[in-house]
C-alpha cells in the first residue's frame, strides 16, 4: 500500500521496518516486575483492569425489541466478530443492579425475540450513541431520547440506526449464563449469526481481488478503551503475513543453528574432560575383590 494522507488517517510505515525474522525485539520496560490479579479473589473489582488492558475494542451498538414491541438501544464494549462462515458476533452482558431479575433490557429482549441489529459506531455520531448508555427507566426508548434515526430492517423486526454506516441484522444462535467463582450468575454471553449486512456506499470499497470491503479512512470507527475513554484511528500501517519463502528460510536458519549446536561439546562436557586431564594417574593397575 502506498503511503498517503487520508481524510482522517495517516498511512505510515510499520514501527520497525528494519526487523528481520529472529531479531530480538526487547521489552519496552527495563524490569520484569508484574502485578498479579487473581480473578476468584477480587471478583468484579478486576473490571477496570480488564477494560483498560484488553483494548481497543469495537462497540456493539445493539437495537432490539421485546415481545411487546418495546424498543431498546444501547452500546456494549464486550463485543466482537468471531467468525465469517457463518458470520458470527459475540456480545457480553453484565447484570444490572437497577433491573428486576438483574438482566439488562437488551439481554432480556434478545431472550424473548431472538433478534437484534448491531449498528457500528463512527466518529460523526459518537455523542448520541454514548447518551444511550444511561441507566434509563424500563420502557424509555433510547432511540428517541438520543435523537438517532431508526430505519426498517429486512430480515429481523428490530430496526437499524440510519446514522450507522455498517449495520448487521442478527439472529440468536446461543446464549450462555456467566457464573463466577461463588456460583453467582453475573451476566451472559450472546452468540448471534449475521443474516444480513448493510454497508453504506459512502464507506464501501473493493479489495485487490474485487471483494467488498469497508474503507477505514471513510469509516472513522470509534474504539472503546478503559474508563470513559474512547479512541479514534489516526495512523494505520500495513504488515503482510510471512510468505512461504520467508518461513522456509527462517526454519532452515533454526535447523542449521540446531545442527551446529548438536556437534559442539557442551560447556559441562568440556569442564569434565579438563578435570579428567588434570587427575593423577594411579599406580594401581589391577583391582581384585575390592582390594589393591
Amino acid at each position: 500500500m502506498a503511503l498517503h494522507q487520508g481524510n482522517t488517517i495517516n498511512f505510515v510505515a510499520p514501527p520497525h521496518p528494519e526487523w528481520q525474522p529472529g531479531d530480538h525485539q526487547p521489552h519496552h520496560f527495563g524490569s520484569e516486575s508484574y502485578i498479579d490479579l487473581v480473578p476468584e479473589e477480587i471478583g468484579g473489582d478486576i473490571y477496570p483492569a480488564i477494560i483498560s488492558s484488553i483494548c481497543p475494542r469495537p462497540i456493539g451498538f445493539v437495537c432490539c425489541l421485546n415481545s411487546k414491541g418495546q424498543r431498546n438501544l444501547s452500546p456494549y464494549s464486550y463485543f466482537n466478530a468471531m467468525h465469517h462462515d457463518p458470520p458470527l458476533v459475540v456480545l457480553g452482558t453484565c447484570q444490572s443492579a437497577v433491573r428486576d431479575g438483574n438482566r439488562k433490557d437488551m439481554e432480556q429482549y434478545v431472550r424473548e425475540t431472538g433478534e437484534f441489529t448491531v449498528n457500528m459506531i463512527s466518529n460523526w455520531f459518537i455523542e448520541a450513541a454514548n447518551f444511550t448508555s444511561g441507566a434509563f427507566e424500563p420502557g424509555i426508548d433510547e432511540v428517541d431520547v438520543s435523537g438517532l434515526t431508526p430505519m426498517p430492517s429486512v430480515r429481523v423486526k428490530a430496526p437499524r440506526i440510519k446514522e450507522s454506516a455498517v449495520q448487521l441484522e442478527c439472529k440468536l444462535k446461543h446464549i450462555y449464563d456467566t457464573v463466577n467463582a461463588k456460583g453467582e450468575t453475573t451476566g451472559a454471553i450472546i452468540i448471534a449469526e449475521i443474516v444480513l449486512m448493510h454497508i453504506h456506499e459512502g464507506v464501501a470499497g473493493k479489495s485487490p481481488s474485487g471483494k467488498v470491503i469497508v474503507d477505514i479512512d471513510k469509516y472513522e470507527p470509534i474504539a472503546r478503551l478503559g474508563g470513559n475513554f474512547y479512541g479514534r484511528i489516526k495512523e494505520v500501517f500495513e504488515l503482510s503475513r510471512p510468505n512461504s519463502q520467508q518461513m522456509r528460510h527462517r526454519v532452515e536458519q533454526l535447523q542449521t543453528q540446531a545442527s551446529k549446536e548438536a556437534t559442539l561439546p557442551s560447556i559441562d562436557s568440556i569442564a569434565l574432560s579438563r578435570q579428567d586431564d588434570n587427575k593423577e594417574v594411579s599406580p594401581v593397575t589391577h583391582i581384585s575383590n575390592g582390594t589393591a
